[in-house]
């Protein structure tokens, strides 16, 4: 006997890599490896490297088109990270690109000491950061912020959507030093471009306002924050939704302003653990102000997560909108 629900279609195997549009959602194909093709055409100093991964994190679309500045290391991630930092010794620019859980763990020690100890310009661009992969922890980088943010001088990048990975491109390569972006590849969302929206490193983005909660956000979480907001209009919740694109720096100086605000419910949202992620960056920075609204985190759990479609893992651990929305009201009542 099916114990499917009705009118709910069966989800297979590959809704463990599915995209994280939704059905009917706008797309933008490939916007890292599009944007760093298009950059790369004036920026001759721009070079291409992955560990075995060019395919999956759309760097094959540069190596494609400059194949002379494309190079592949094989599955050696510390290898990866060491050569880059001797590419930017050389003067070079390396825009490297693995999964989140191999540089995070297999080669965090050549990131702390070969590239940002000696504040080398390498741009690390990571692909399945947090829960957008159903293959269970092996893949899942659930505490890859937390890892970096201890590192001094790593600037760290969260995108939404296509359009903040495309802007986020040419002014990673602007900054001079090492910097740790989240990679959203393949078909990715794009809503963005609906909010008058340009990205600006270090600085976060008041998307919409509303007076009774404050949504503080980074990566996926933003695009649900703002899917959440519409929702609760039904309910006459107005919802405000900061988009904190760079986790560090931290945008302190916006988040205090809007956190300052009587009346309204401080939400952080994030792709990540509970633990040492934007959360706890955002908690401290209004401790230290002395500014103590009532504060809640929507985030993932500490503990090893489970492997299965995305979609239904998004509801079991609370980041999908629907679940999203359900807290925010009971948090309210």
């Amino acid at each position: 006997m099916s114990t499917a629900t009705p009118n709910k279609p069966r989800l297979t195997t590959s809704a463990m890599i599915a995209s994280i549009a939704a059905e009917g959602q706008r797309t933008q194909s490939a916007p890292f490896g599009n944007a760093l093709v298009a950059l790369a055409r004036d920026r001759k100093d721009i070079v291409g490297m992955s560990a075995d991964l060019a395919k999956y994190t759309d760097l094959h679309l540069f190596a494609q088109a400059y194949p002379e500045r494309f190079f592949q290391m094989g599955m050696a991630e510390q290898l990866l990270m060491g050569a880059a930092g001797g590419m930017a010794k050389e003067g070079f620019t390396p825009f490297v690109t693995t999964y989140a859980v191999f540089a995070s763990r297999r080669a965090y020690d050549f990131i702390h000491q070969v590239i940002a100890e000696e504040n080398l310009n390498v741009k690390i661009a990571c692909a399945l950061p947090g829960l957008t992969t159903g293959y269970g922890p092996s893949h899942q980088a659930t505490e890859d912020i937390a890892i970096f943010r201890g590192v001094p001088g790593l600037t760290i990048v969260d995108p939404c959507d296509a359009l903040d990975t495309e802007q986020a491109v040419t002014a990673i390569a602007a900054h001079q030093g090492p910097v740790y972006m989240r990679l959203l590849r393949g078909k990715v969302p794009l809503v963005l471009d609906e909010y008058d929206y340009k990205f600006e490193l270090g600085k976060a983005k008041l998307l919409r306002d509303g007076r009774d909660v404050l949504v503080i956000s980074s990566g996926i979480m933003t695009m649900r924050a703002l899917e959440v907001a519409e929702a609760l209009k039904a309910d006459n919740v107005g919802v405000a939704v900061l988009h904190t694109p760079t986790i560090k720096p931290l945008d302190e100086e916006a988040i205090i302003r809007e956190a300052k605000r009587s009346g309204r419910l401080v939400v952080v949202a994030e792709n990540h653990s509970v633990v040492g992620g934007l959360g706890e960056a955002v908690a401290g920075t209004l401790l230290r102000a002395g500014v103590a609204p009532a504060f809640r985190q929507i985030a993932l759990p500490d503990a090893f997560l489970d492997a299965g479609a995305l979609p239904t893992l998004h509801d079991r651990y609370g980041i999908s909108t629907q679940a999203m929305a359900a807290s925010i009201k009971s948090w309210l009542r």
